[in-house]
Parts: structure tokens; C-alpha cells; sequence
């Protein structure tokens, strides 16, 4: 048996692993398929909800996996088990959802323990979850509840539609609350220290490996401490440009339309 060049396969999904559909492709399925038999750990870290992921990977016939999933405040495993949890306070959730903004430019969604919740009812989302039907539902954040906020996170037409919630997130809650970017327009808050990174140290610590044997691949600014901390961290050729500019010494490689991921990792595992 050669020894194999890394440990772990670590992967954003959307705009990463995922194709241009927004789902997962047969070369990439056939790919991780194969890693999984050369005992390599399959790990997906997205924003993504627990819900959407676990359906994603029902298409993967693997037995072990595990999913962080929003941007790394919940981590489960294939079976449904959750390993880590880490929730923003319940006042301060409330808080952030209430936030002001331009409602005609932005909307804000939340994932909780009982769902995904939104201001506004904006069809096109669907398009996102078409594998797992995990849908929101349209409330009154005025009067809804704090509890089990794995995130907030605010969607605008375009990035200049949300730079003044982050201005005003990072004056009032910069000390207590971790800020990111999913895509160029959607803004993400998590609990302090939350993040894909944060997270996969903590669930490889009890296994006989450690971060410099993990490569992984991101498109986005919540990608960024990921990247840095792993063996090998690859940048998507259609990646955030903020990105590129964060971690210039990172390899950028294909497209996810292409599924450049799979290809990659074909040729660095010597997978045929």
C-alpha cells in the first residue's frame, strides 16, 4: 500500500465541490467514492445547513463522513450524530436579526435548531436546495426567538448593499461575534471563534493526524482560515477575488463547473 499524501479531503460545496447546478456531479461522486476506499476522511465545511449537506452526501456511497456546517457551529457526522455545537447567544442572535437595513436591497435569513428563517419571501433560493428540499420559512423578526442561532446572515442584491450592516456588526459586536463572507453579497455571523478551521481542528484532534494532512479546496472568504491552516489549501479559478487577495500563496486551480476538485485530487492521489 503507498502512503497516501494526505490524510483528509476537506471541501467547501457551493461554488467548490458543487457544479454550476449547485449539485453534486457523477465525477466527483465517483471520486470521493474512491478516496473513501483508500480510507482517506471525506470532511465538507460549508455555510450550508446540517439538512442540505446529509442530503447531498446520501448521494455518496461512503461509509464515514462528516459535515461543518454553518461556516463550523455544528458538526455532524454520516449518521446524524452531532459532535460539536456552538450557538450565538440567544440576546445577541435577537439582536443581529434586528439589525436595520435597506429591505428593498437586502434581506436577512437565520439558521436555528427548528429551521431556516427569513424577512422576506425570495423564490429564487430554491434553486440552492433542490436536493434537499430544505426550504424557509418567512418571519417577522421582530417577533421571532434567539434560540439555537448557528447563524445570521444577510443577503443583498449586490456587495455594496450589505457593507454597511458589516461596518455596523464590526463597530457594535466585532469583540463577540465572528464575520465572514460565504459569496461577494452574503454577510455571515457566527459565534465568537466559529469557523471551518476552528472546527476541523477541534474534530481531528482525537485522530491519529493533524492539520498539515489535510488538503482542502474554498471559493470564499469563509474559506480563508481553512486554506491557511491545512497541509495543502487550493483556491477554485472562480473563487471570491477577496480571496485570492487573502491567500496569494495558495495554489488556484479549475472551475467547480468542471469539477476541477475531483480532477485535482485524481491526479494528486493517483486515482484512475
Amino acid at each position: 500500500m503507498h502512503p497516501l499524501p494526505f490524510r483528509a479531503v476537506v471541501s467547501d460545496l457551493d461554488g467548490t465541490l458543487l457544479n454550476g447546478n449547485h449539485v453534486i456531479g457523477d465525477f466527483t461522486i465517483e471520486t470521493l467514492e474512491k478516496l473513501a476506499a483508500e480510507q482517506v476522511d471525506i470532511i465538507l465545511a460549508t455555510g450550508r445547513n446540517y439538512t442540505d449537506v446529509s442530503s447531498i452526501l446520501s448521494k455518496v456511497s461512503v461509509k464515514k463522513a462528516l459535515m461543518i456546517t454553518s461556516n463550523g457551529a455544528r458538526v455532524h457526522d454520516l449518521q446524524g450524530n452531532l459532535l460539536l455545537s456552538d450557538n450565538l447567544p440567544e440576546t445577541l442572535a435577537l439582536e443581529i436579526m434586528n439589525l436595520p437595513f435597506d429591505a428593498e436591497n437586502v434581506f436577512v435569513n437565520s439558521y436555528q435548531d427548528d429551521g431556516w428563517f427569513i424577512s422576506t419571501d425570495v423564490p429564487e433560493m430554491a434553486k440552492y436546495h433542490q436536493d434537499s428540499g430544505f426550504m424557509y420559512q418567512v418571519v417577522d423578526f421582530a417577533e421571532h426567538h434567539g434560540r439555537g442561532t448557528e447563524k445570521v446572515f444577510f443577503i443583498g442584491r449586490t456587495p455594496q448593499d450589505v457593507a454597511p450592516i458589516e461596518q455596523t456588526l464590526r463597530a457594535r459586536f466585532g469583540e463577540v461575534v465572528n464575520i465572514t463572507y460565504s459569496t461577494p453579497s452574503c454577510l455571515e455571523v457566527m459565534n465568537k471563534n466559529v469557523s471551518k478551521a476552528t472546527a476541523l481542528a477541534r474534530i481531528i484532534r482525537p485522530r491519529d493526524y493533524t492539520l498539515k494532512d489535510c488538503i482542502a479546496f474554498g471559493d470564499g472568504m469563509n474559506d480563508v482560515e481553512m486554506l491557511s491552516e491545512v497541509g495543502k489549501g487550493n483556491v477554485m479559478g472562480n473563487a471570491d477575488p477577496r480571496l485570492l487577495q487573502a491567500c496569494p500563496q495558495l495554489e488556484r486551480i479549475g472551475l467547480n463547473k468542471h469539477e476541477a476538485v475531483a480532477s485535482y485530487l485524481r491526479a494528486v492521489f493517483g486515482l484512475y
